[in-house]
């Protein structure tokens, strides 16, 4: 854009528009200013670190070893169980969120009930996934006079209190961390489910019907085929990818007898390197980061478009469509019920004492509330949880303003370049931060000390940009030519141009800092990875409890609620924002 005078006067020349964004959007110094500080945290904290444990899979000392590391690694006693199990959590468990969050948003829209049920399943999503273990272990307890789901399953098989069949044991500890797993997903999946089944046209269907297509044809011609389907291999690939944080269920889930049963390569990895970098481990990591990233870019070539994306013209209201069968609106309503009852074993058992959530069940035993009581008036926990918002808000706001400078230029690449930008910020999104602990601790070495707020911070703010970039440069692209032109010309400099922007993107700019907020709120392996005496955040804290888990389980429960409340409630009254904002720029 320039400024010129026309006889006498300024007037704006213009440059926005569809067949020239390639032009240079801002000048190329500002856009280098721009891109400078993700570019230092994404090359010091995340390439970096990637060549560094490459480097590491194949030599020892400096001294080149070709693939012996591989060989030792894969050849150890009980890896090929490993990597047997994580390629099936890999596969089996986003199935079966993708098929039950298809089937539960298509029950539940366009009724009554329907936003109650998909309240109800959101609500597992906004949960830390140490909350999401001490959950389900308390429902898996082996006694049957303690966990609920052991006391039924002992019921249904008619076996004794003795014969108690055990959920946690060696041959059932992997189907149970699977099902706290989907508990935990399936809300995601059906809110871009239902974002995805609104978009289809109500006309798609009367056009099947009209050439005598049956209901089959309907599904199949009218939703899947034309629209669903590239939100299928959506959903699956981010629950595919989201398998790799099952580090946090097998932690806190699993005794520690059964652990080996049910590892898989995240645990492998950390049990073998720690917070260092060893050939043996570095090898394995190299192994899961290719399965990983491979398996990201398959996904993204299958579901990719076109760059930049073609304008959207405003969809007609949509014509007025019958809610579904009335069984089928059961069913949903039955799912919701069933989710809720994890939530109450939680609640439940929290409002328990020591002894009375040791001894027995909570639907033994009237409620005192005395876990709440010990832990209002403790230090301990509100320090944690003090120390975890500030690093959370910290985290957020410098995540948010880093991405939105990266982001800004971004958008307005065109051709091969936005294209490999895309998939290097999808790639560095995916790297499994137990790959990279070892090299990301010697440049935390170099520039803070080790196991410092700081070095948390900075952990997390370089694993949180590409996906910050990604959703926003998507959603800046998808901005109208005439809210751009209105942006530019109303703004003197680039920076009031780029808050008119983000203003038009406030889906966007929501969706990135509650999921940063509630990633930095939830997370375990990083700050187990990286944190200190000083910087101890709350997953961590968690997770510190299940050590002597029967003991302590009321005021676990409890503690957990406490440290739900902030998420959950982030998530529910944001949802709207998340849902558009993740449709409009992070799932593309």
């Amino acid at each position: 854009m320039s400024q010129v005078r026309v006889l006498g006067e300024l007037a704006v020349l213009d440059d926005v528009g569809p067949a020239r964004r390639g032009r240079a959007y801002p000048a190329v110094g500002a856009t280098s200013a721009l891109l400078l500080p993700a570019a230092v945290l994404l090359g010091g904290l995340v390439l970096w670190p990637v060549l560094r444990t490459m480097h590491a899979s194949v030599t020892t000392d400096g001294r080149w070893v070709g693939a012996a590391h591989f060989r030792t690694a894969l050849a150890a006693p009980g890896t090929g169980a490993v990597v047997g199990r994580t390629v099936l959590w890999a596969l089996l468990v986003p199935a079966v969120v993708t098929a039950l969050g298809y089937l539960l948003a298509a029950a539940s829209r366009r009724s009554e009930e329907g936003g109650l049920v998909r309240l109800i399943l959101l609500v597992p999503v906004a949960l830390p996934l140490v909350v999401t273990g001490v959950t389900f272990r308390l429902m898996y307890d082996p006694d049957p006079s303690r966990g609920l789901a052991t006391l039924v399953a002992t019921r249904l098989a008619g076996r004794s209190v003795e014969d108690a069949p055990q959920l946690l044991g060696p041959g059932m500890v992997t189907v149970a961390l699977m099902s706290a797993f989907v508990w935990a997903w399936v809300g995601l999946a059906v809110l871009v489910f239902r974002s995805a089944l609104d978009a289809v046209p109500p006309s798609l269907a009367d056009a099947v019907r009209a050439y005598g297509g049956k209901r089959r044809h309907v599904l199949w011609d009218a939703q899947w085929r034309p629209l669903l389907l590239r939100t299928t291999a959506v959903v699956f690939a981010l629950v595919a990818v989201g398998t790799s944080r099952t580090f946090d269920l097998i932690l806190v889930m699993t005794p520690g007898s059964v652990r080996d049963e049910a590892s898989v390569l995240a645990l492998r990895i950390w049990q073998t390197s720690g917070g260092t970098t060893t050939g043996d481990g570095a090898a394995l990591g190299v192994v899961w980061l290719v399965a990983v990233i491979g398996g990201i870019m398959v996904a993204a070539l299958f579901v990719r478009q076109a760059w930049p994306p073609p304008p959207v013209e405003a969809a007609p209201e949509p014509a007025p469509v019958a809610p579904p069968r009335r069984v089928f609106r059961l069913l949903a309503a039955g799912a919701a019920i069933a989710w809720l009852v994890p939530l109450a074993v939680l609640v439940a058992t929290s409002a328990h004492g020591r002894v009375d959530a040791a001894a027995r069940g909570w639907w033994s035993a009237p409620p005192n509330g005395e876990s709440y009581r010990n832990l209002v008036t403790g230090t301990e926990l509100w320090r944690t949880l003090g120390f975890t918002l500030l690093l959370a808000t910290a985290v957020t706001a410098t995540v948010l303003v880093v991405a939105l400078l990266a982001a800004y230029p971004l958008a307005w690449l065109t051709g091969p370049a936005a294209q490999a930008t895309g998939l290097l910020l999808l790639a560095a999104s995916v790297v499994p931060i137990q790959v990279i602990a070892g090299p990301v601790n010697e440049v935390l070495g170099l520039v803070l000390s080790s196991g410092t707020a700081q070095g948390l911070a900075l952990v997390h703010i370089a694993l949180g940009v590409p996906f910050a970039v990604l959703v926003l440069r998507n959603a800046f692209a998808d901005l109208p030519v005439e809210q751009v032109r209105d942006a530019r010309l109303g703004g003197r400099r680039w920076w009031h141009t780029l808050r008119r922007l983000a203003r038009h993107n406030r889906s966007a700019v929501v969706a990135v800092s509650v999921l940063e907020f509630v990633q930095v709120w939830n997370d375990l392996v990083v700050g187990r990875l990286f944190g200190g005496p000083g910087s101890f955040p709350l997953g961590p804290f968690l997770a510190e409890q299940t050590r002597s888990f029967v003991s302590n389980s009321g005021a676990l429960a409890a503690s957990s609620v406490l440290a739900s409340v902030l998420p959950v409630v982030l998530v529910v009254l944001s949802r709207r924002h998340l849902v558009a904002g993740l449709v409009s720029g992070g799932v593309r």
